[in-house]
């Protein structure tokens, strides 16, 4: 199995973990377990991110280009207007 392989193979297995984590959160009413898999999602939020930036600079992985500034001011309106309406 080549390198890039095994690293969008943790990639995607960390994004699945981190979204499990966060599914456990919000249904959990043991504040001390709660408290431990916030723990567990941030280092792994903190892993995904160190594996991404390798990724990205070995060319493993390519970032989306940024949203234009009109597209990003017309969603974060359209949002507030949701949240607010």
């Amino acid at each position: 199995m080549k390198e890039r392989d095994i690293v969008n193979d943790i990639l995607a297995g960390t994004k699945a973990s981190i979204g499990s984590y966060t599914t456990a959160i919000t249904e959990c009413s043991n504040q001390q377990l709660r408290s431990t898999l916030q723990t567990l999602r941030n280092e792994a939020e903190q892993m995904q991110y160190q594996l991404y930036q390798m990724a990205e600079q070995k060319g493993y992985y390519k970032a989306a280009p940024p949203a234009p500034q009109g597209d990003i001011q017309t969603t974060k309106t359209d949002l507030q207007s949701t949240l607010q309406g």
